[in-house]
């Protein structure tokens, strides 16, 4: 049959028929991978679309090599198949018929028309070959390798297909519910941030499905080291950063919603804070009357007028509120409870700044009687050192004006003058215990 001889020793007859059979196995197994290629979703999918980008590119290059694959596979056959027909000539066949066989089985007896086995187009650095001569063996390892580079692409674009769609489908009818609600609380597009995110966010939904759906490769990431077909996943960083913008949306509508359920409360709690803000201002305003007229040479800090500016701004929040500006009213309602706190704070402060003096006057006149209670117990009630120094110490922190220094120094006389009078009863070491004791 061929000028050349075979390959190798002659095959004998039980070595050709495990050869054929071990053929006629890897031809089963090839043309059930191929027509499971031919049905497979993806490669339906990649047949009809409009395809771009690097999806375009690869599958051009798939369908080149499946069509090769299909070539090489008819040869394949039709070589197994001649064989098949030597074989059937004689139950024993004769050495020229072995002979045919060994160079059929193991030698270059596939001829095709050259043509790289990527499918790509011819190099254009080096001669055009008009044809090639395989073996069956190298045949099947040529179809092994066709196969597996085009089920890479098509397993590939069908898991994005899979995966992606759907996903931005379900996200794009999140986001049109959001948006629905957002508008329901006056979050829109050029008045409210998070109006201006949500139509951001369906722009980028819009354009990310269209570029999944013509251009899925450009959204596979193949596993590092991997050589299985498809071996990887789907991307999904833009979807995910689409994902969490509107989940921060999402926030802040619920945040509008709970102001709209919790504003007249919070109204509420506000002019409170300011009412109890103002009278404390009032009664620091007055006290501070009565520390200038009562204590003489003291510096009474100034108390500032009511919050005027806040009260203007909680009227703002009352319009706000019943014109349904929700998402007007959230920030102003944070703000105004920050303020309206601190102001109460402020106010409180200026009252204790205020009637400090009377404090201090206070606590002089409570030491005062304490000292004469303590020196009544002891018997010495009608000592008139201390008769003398009592009386003035009160005629000066019972007149108006109070000079608080010299009123102080008054009351130290008094209670020098007490522990004078006090220490002979104090009992010696060795003797009586004072019984009546010591306050």
């Amino acid at each position: 049959m061929s000028v050349a001889g075979p390959p190798g020793p002659v095959m004998d007859r039980d070595e050709v028929d495990r050869a054929l059979a071990r053929l006629d196995a890897e031809h089963e197994a090839i043309e059930t991978s191929l027509l499971a290629l031919q049905d497979h979703a993806g490669r339906r999918l990649l047949e009809g679309a409009r395809l771009t980008g690097t999806t375009e590119e690869r599958w051009l290059g798939a369908e080149r090599q499946i069509t090769l694959l299909w070539t090489y596979f008819d040869a394949y056959a039709g070589a197994l198949r001649t064989a098949r027909e030597v074989r059937e000539r004689r139950r024993w066949p004769n050495r020229d018929d072995l002979t045919e066989l060994t160079l059929l089985l193991r030698g270059e007896s596939v001829t095709l028309a050259g043509a790289p086995a990527s499918g790509a187009a011819p190099s254009i650095t080096g001669p055009a070959r008009l044809t090639e001569r395989f073996s069956l063996e190298e045949l099947v390892a040529r179809m092994n390798d066709l196969y597996a580079h085009s089920l890479d692409t098509v397993v590939a674009a069908d898991a994005v297909w899979s995966a992606l769609p759907a996903r931005i489908d379900l996200l794009a009818a999140e986001l049109q519910r959001t948006r629905q609600l957002a508008h329901s609380v006056g979050v829109r597009p050029g008045e409210h941030p998070s109006g201006d995110d949500l139509e951001t966010i369906t722009r980028e939904l819009t354009l990310l499905r269209e570029q999944v759906v013509s251009d899925p490769l450009a959204f596979w990431q193949p596993a590092p080291g991997s050589s299985a077909p498809g071996g990887g996943r789907p991307h999904t960083d833009r979807y995910d950063t689409a994902a969490r913008a509107l989940e921060d949306v999402r926030r802040e509508i619920d945040a509008v919603l709970t102001v709209r359920q919790d504003a007249e409360a919070r109204l509420g709690k506000l002019r409170d804070l300011l009412s109890r803000a103002d009278r404390t201002l009032a009664e620091a305003r007055s006290a501070r009357g009565e520390v200038l007229a009562k204590i003489a040479a003291s510096e009474v800090p100034a108390v500032s007028g009511p919050p005027t500016a806040l009260q203007e701004q909680l009227a703002t929040a009352a319009d706000y509120r019943r014109n349904a500006q929700w998402h007007r009213l959230s920030p102003l309602l944070e703000s105004l409870e920050r303020k309206a706190e601190d102001e109460l704070l402020r106010a409180r402060e200026s009252l204790t700044a205020v009637t400090a003096p009377l404090a201090v006057r206070a606590e002089l006149r409570g030491r005062l009687d304490a000292y004469k209670a303590k020196v009544a117990r002891h018997g010495l009630a009608e000592d008139p050192l201390l008769i003398e120094r009592y009386d003035t110490a009160r005629r000066m922190l019972w007149s108006a004006p109070c000079d608080l220094r010299v009123a102080e120094q008054a009351v130290l006389r008094f209670q020098q003058a007490a522990a004078e009078a006090l220490a002979p009863r104090v009992p010696q070491p060795g003797g009586p215990a004072d019984r009546r004791g010591d306050a």
